[in-house]
């Protein structure tokens, strides 16, 4: 199992649910008006007047095998609009219950 951490525009909300359902990942936990800037060249997401979009971020976790098909859908969409800013990251996950 992997724990799968998705931060994007705010503007892609609807559509990283629909990658989950996509591949059958049902659970998740999502935080809304999250604030930060890409590490490289990504535009700020502050919620004021001067960077006035907002970030979401997501946690989900998901069997293996489905890590790579979502990784890969996610990949897709921010090469289709890189602007807007999208991005996953995968942990290993220890234990659980």
């Amino acid at each position: 199992m992997k724990a799968l951490f998705i931060t994007y525009n705010q503007a892609y909300n609807e559509e990283i649910i629909e990658v989950l359902d996509l591949f059958g990942q049902r659970g998740f936990s999502r935080w809304q008006d999250v604030q930060g800037r890409g590490g490289i060249d990504g535009i700020p997401h502050m919620g004021n007047h001067a960077w006035p979009e907002m970030n979401h971020s997501l946690l989900a976790f998901v069997q293996d095998d489905k890590v790579e098909p979502i990784l890969a859908e996610l990949r897709r969409r921010d090469e289709a609009a890189p602007d807007l800013g999208l991005r996953a990251f995968v942990w290993n996950v220890e234990t659980s219950y």
